[in-house]
């Protein structure tokens, strides 16, 4: 299989990510993502471009969904923390059979969040940014 540019470099990040989650396991989710609201999230493309993200909402009660958003919530994925502070989480996944990812969210408050993430899912890549708004209970 040939690999050019992006695809290379998620290939390269990815394969990285996936040796580092198959030791993590499922665990507890990062801080951050613990602080955030539980309910129905609105998502939004940013930065110009149509957005390759599965869902335009999502109902969140396990916060590590977010890491996984174009896996969705049903997915068996390993999870492995790559770089935490305050105000921002990078978690590398791996979903058996599915694809895997790399994920990081920007807290701007408990209900505002902005997401990158970039894979593979079902053998395709994906590659989005989306601003994150808590609009409701679910």
């Amino acid at each position: 299989m040939k690999f050019t540019g992006l695809k290379l470099g998620i290939a390269v990040a990815l394969a990285a990510g996936s040796a580092a989650a198959g030791l993590a396991g499922q665990g507890d989710a990062p801080e951050l993502l613990q602080s955030l609201e539980r309910g129905l999230w609105q998502l939004r493309a940013v930065g110009g471009g149509a957005s390759t993200v599965a869902a335009s909402q999502l109902c969140v009660g396990d916060p590590r969904v977010l890491a996984q958003i174009q896996h969705g919530s049903s997915a068996q994925c390993s999870h492995y923390v790559v770089r935490s502070s305050p105000t921002s989480v990078t978690i590398s996944y791996s979903c058996k059979g599915a694809g895997q990812g790399l994920t990081t969210i920007r807290k701007e408050s408990p209900r505002l969040i902005q997401i990158q993430s970039q894979g593979i899912r079902n053998g395709e890549p994906f590659s989005f940014s989306v601003e994150g708004r808590r609009a409701a209970g679910c």
